[in-house]
């Protein structure tokens, strides 16, 4: 079995502590790194060229819109999974126009996580 890697984005700390738990309690999933901004998901993306990067909208300095397009032209296969907060619908509507693959909505769910990490696996 390949191992599928993992870049979770996220300005803050438990957010991505938390997710990188969810994500490594599963056999064959790993997370090859963690960023807080959009530059060092850019970063992080261009290096490690992941297959999945969570990827959090609202952060400082550079928000994940502003990154995505980036993202996705330094690391065309890399699957980006949006995580937004409740009520920014649009903004995630936008996202997937311009390449995200899906999205989580915080406070999330495991299994909610889990599904969605299995669809876009699947595409």
């Amino acid at each position: 079995m390949t191992k599928v890697s993992f870049v979770i984005v996220d300005d803050a700390i438990f957010m991505r502590t938390l997710l990188r738990k969810l994500i490594e309690e599963i056999d064959g999933y790993t997370v090859v790194a963690e960023a807080s901004n959009g530059k060092e998901a850019i970063e992080a993306a261009q290096k490690y060229q992941p297959d999945i990067m969570t990827l959090d909208i609202t952060m400082p300095e550079m928000d994940g819109i502003m990154a995505l397009p980036k993202i996705v032209e330094v690391s065309p296969k890399t699957r980006v999974i949006v995580v937004s907060a409740m009520g920014q619908q649009s903004i995630v509507i936008d996202a997937i126009k311009m390449g995200a693959k899906d999205f989580i909505v915080k406070p999330f769910e495991k299994y909610k996580v889990y599904q969605t990490i299995q669809n876009v696996l699947a595409l």
